[in-house]
């Protein structure tokens, strides 16, 4: 009877273990937490210093060289593929884990509420054999040490680190795009920016005469100086100069914040541009074929195509692989505390072969599909080959038709130069009304603006012309990357383009 209450008691305590377990999870139960505006805050204001804490002062005009400098070293989204590089290699490291053999330790204990006994029955009569006997303690340590390599698994990983070798290539042909799109930005950004900087003077001074001019015309019309007729158009020119003028001010103030953004600048901090003195024409002393092959062969678009073929063939022997049958070795020693044992220490060593046979039929279909996929690549790699070569007689079509718009703005902004200096001159001297002046001074004003415009656009379309053909902004032998190193290096980036482009030449 005792015995059998315990087991009552045993029972019904197996019947509370769930019931406890419910309670704990119910503990365990997690809830929104939403951040606190105190939390917001000081991740703002902690993000606002990684942004721009840690960044070299303006402390001098900025040069064309000093910007593509600045973006290179302290742009995020540069700061984003550098990052994403590092994590390309840490993923290498890791494919390369993969290939060693496993060594697995591992310990337990375990325990039970009564002895793990059994006894043996006559197979032909049916009764016992034996008296019930223990060969098990109840409580009972056991370790073991093993190693073990199988060699399916380490073919199959030596491919996987393969394609991630080739994927970490790849990583740096986008970081290459990404240099490259940037510097083009910059270089377009710095020109507009100074355009606005040269003009900026100019505009206000020529919005106070006009704002002037319009009072005076105003005063007129009320005196009744003049006809309504005439004094009405006369305000309505002056009113249609301001118009422009502040459209084109607003338009030129936007220059200098995105060229700001573009070297992570933090909004609000003021620079002046170092305006050269002089517009060079910047030239491209090379056939039209020779820029088809440098394309080809520089593109990080097309290196990266060339990779990702790869890598789809390493597929393919990856699927074979994965087809054939798997051989595993293992080595190990062994610990158990149970005092029933006559040796409680053992090495084992085996040699396992599996497969499966069901890959036989699968065979066909997973070589076919492997197959395509190298073919797909081949088919998107030619394709963006293709591209390229549209891109570059683009670049190189626009880059020329820009350096004939230049030259008519040049020719035409210098016209109207001497125009506004004449008109100038009559107005001071009294033989011309002050409209006329006002309104050369605007039309002298607008063709500066175009000829800046027109100037940046060349810049914008030989850089271009330079990402086009897959040209590197930075040489391979730059000395750090400190913002006075990548300044000597970007000093002479129009040099090395050239020198390039001469050795392809020859």
């Amino acid at each position: 009877m005792q015995v059998n209450l315990h087991a009552k008691r045993s029972i019904g305590g197996f019947q509370l273990l769930p019931l406890a377990m419910v309670l704990i999870l119910a503990g365990c139960t997690v809830k929104p937490h939403p951040l606190t505006v105190q939390e917001r805050q000081a991740s703002a204001a902690a993000d606002r210093v990684t942004m721009f804490g840690h960044q070299e002062r303006i402390s001098a005009p900025v040069t064309l060289e000093d910007a593509m400098a600045r973006a290179l070293k302290y742009n995020l989204d540069y700061r984003v593929k550098l990052m994403e590089e590092a994590m390309g290699q840490r993923q290498l490291d890791l494919s390369n884990l993969d290939m060693l053999p496993k060594l697995v330790a591992s310990a337990g204990y375990t325990s039970r509420s009564n002895d793990s006994a059994s006894s043996s029955e006559n197979i032909a009569t049916g009764e016992q054999s034996l008296a019930p006997s223990i060969s098990t303690e109840k409580r009972e340590r056991a370790m073991d040490l093993s190693l073990s390599w199988n060699v399916l698994d380490f073919g199959v990983s030596y491919y996987t680190a393969q394609q991630q070798a080739d994927r970490v290539l790849i990583l740096e042909q986008r970081k290459r795009r990404v240099a490259q799109q940037l510097v083009q930005q910059v270089r377009d950004a710095w020109w507009q920016a100074a355009g606005a900087q040269q003009l900026q003077g100019r505009i206000d001074t020529l919005l106070q005469q006009a704002q002037s001019a319009l009072a005076d015309a105003t005063q007129v019309e009320k005196l009744k100086l003049r006809s309504p007729l005439e004094a009405l158009t006369y305000q309505r020119q002056l009113l249609d100069v301001i118009r422009q003028m502040t459209a084109i001010r607003s338009a030129l103030g936007q220059a200098k914040p995105r060229l700001a953004a573009i070297m992570n600048v933090s909004p609000g901090v003021d620079f002046t541009i170092a305006v050269p003195d002089q517009m060079p024409l910047p030239k491209l002393n090379i056939p039209l074929d020779k820029m088809e092959d440098m394309a080809l062969l520089n593109r990080p678009e097309i290196v990266e195509a060339n990779y990702t073929q790869r890598i789809s063939a390493m597929e393919t022997r990856k699927a074979i692989a994965k087809l054939l049958p798997g051989v595993e070795f293992s080595v190990g020693t062994q610990y158990d505390s149970n005092k029933f044992l006559t040796n409680n220490t053992w090495s084992n060593a085996g040699l396992r072969i599996s497969w499966n046979l069901l890959n036989l039929f699968s065979a066909v279909p997973i070589t076919e599909a492997a197959k395509a996929q190298v073919d797909v690549a081949e088919a998107q790699r030619l394709a963006l080959s293709m591209a390229v070569l549209s891109q570059v007689h683009i670049a190189y079509l626009d880059f020329t038709g820009k350096q004939q718009q230049f030259a008519l703005e040049k020719q035409l902004s210098q016209v109207d130069q001497t125009i506004y200096e004449q008109t100038r001159n009559a107005v001071a001297s009294g033989a011309s009304a002050q409209l006329q002046g006002i309104l050369a001074d605007a039309n002298a004003v607008f063709s500066s603006l175009r000829l800046y415009q027109s100037y940046g656009a060349l810049q914008n379309a030989y850089g271009q012309m330079g990402s086009s053909l897959g040209l590197d902004p930075l040489p391979n032998n730059t000395r750090g990357y400190d913002l006075a190193s990548l300044r000597v290096a970007f000093n002479g980036v129009e040099s090395n383009w050239q020198k390039t482009i001469a050795g392809e030449k020859q």
